[in-house]
């Protein structure tokens, strides 16, 4: 079986010429066409200022602002723990993944750590947290205000959010290749994030022979983070197809888009993509689903 064969260069997701909402109507929302803002369109959300501060060591990197988060401790949040163990000699790390609702004092005290030293060792840990898809209305009032929903998501359409979630990580960070059923609009809050994606025939195709060749259904579980993605076989399969060497034969367009704070992204329902924390520090994302 031909699975991944030709090698194909990553093209940049246009951008928008002006950042008006029926510009974005008109150019992206409509017609389905994936679409970048204009630069720092969003840096006027609060959380951006409130949240986030510059590490010690590194004026770049940033960390989590304690004072204005640890009031809200308690407040439970959905972790993901990922680990990588293995010997030098063996060919491939194993990875374990646990997900689970924990404190969000837990972590705010991990980031603090895992920020808090320049030294390269302890920047190498092969174990890490990430606060994923957390809902926003689950969020205490005064955090859940400073993450508001854009124009864009309000107006563009029937103005229905479907969902919303906030991410919070030290890069790097990971989400896996997957398609969402509803528009998705994603804001980055803090450092930077790579998106990559293809369109809906091409990742319905690329799935279907990832699946096959690990011996699955011709259908398979599309399951967001689901385990089957975050671990094992199939996460190595679409990690090396989507941000390794490049060799998957595909047909349409492969884009690419480069994300720093206040930058946003336009995802159309149906086409895949993966997204990659880059960079050091901490990195956050908020996002909607809308029609």
């Amino acid at each position: 079986m031909r699975l991944y064969t030709t090698r194909s260069t990553w093209q940049s997701v246009p951008l928008l010429p002006e950042s008006s909402l029926s510009t974005f109507r008109s150019h992206a929302f409509e017609p389905e066409k994936p679409y970048l803002f204009p630069a720092g369109t969003f840096l006027n959300f609060p959380a951006i200022e409130r949240w986030f501060q510059s590490t010690v060591h590194n004026p770049q990197a940033l960390t989590l602002n304690e004072k204005h988060l640890a009031p809200y401790g308690d407040t439970l949040v959905p972790l993901e723990y990922t680990s990588l163990s293995g010997s030098a000699n063996e060919d491939a790390l194993t990875t374990t993944f646990h997900r689970g609702p924990a404190p969000l004092a837990l972590f705010i005290s991990w980031v603090s750590l895992a920020t808090s030293s320049s030294d390269p060792n302890r920047k190498a840990s092969n174990s890490g947290l990430y606060l994923a898809q957390a809902p926003l209305a689950t969020l205490p009032a005064p955090l859940y205000v400073d993450l508001p929903v854009p124009e864009f998501v309000a107006r563009a359409g029937r103005g229905d959010v479907y969902d919303s979630s906030l991410w919070l990580g030290v890069s790097p960070t990971y989400t896996p290749l997957h398609r969402d059923p509803n528009p998705n609009l994603f804001v980055q809050l803090a450092g930077r994030k790579v998106v990559r994606l293809l369109i809906p025939e091409a990742g319905d195709t690329l799935f279907k022979e990832m699946k096959q060749s690990l011996g699955g259904s011709k259908g398979g579980s599309k399951a967001f983070r689901g385990e089957e993605m975050m671990m094992g076989e199939e996460r190595e399969v679409l990690e090396h197809v989507i941000w390794g060497e490049g060799d998957m034969e595909t047909e349409g367009r492969r884009l690419e888009a480069e994300l720093k704070a206040g930058d946003g992204i336009f995802i159309p329902q149906g086409w895949w993509h993966s997204i990659k924390g880059i960079g050091e520090g901490v990195t956050g994302s908020v996002n909607w689903w809308f029609r």
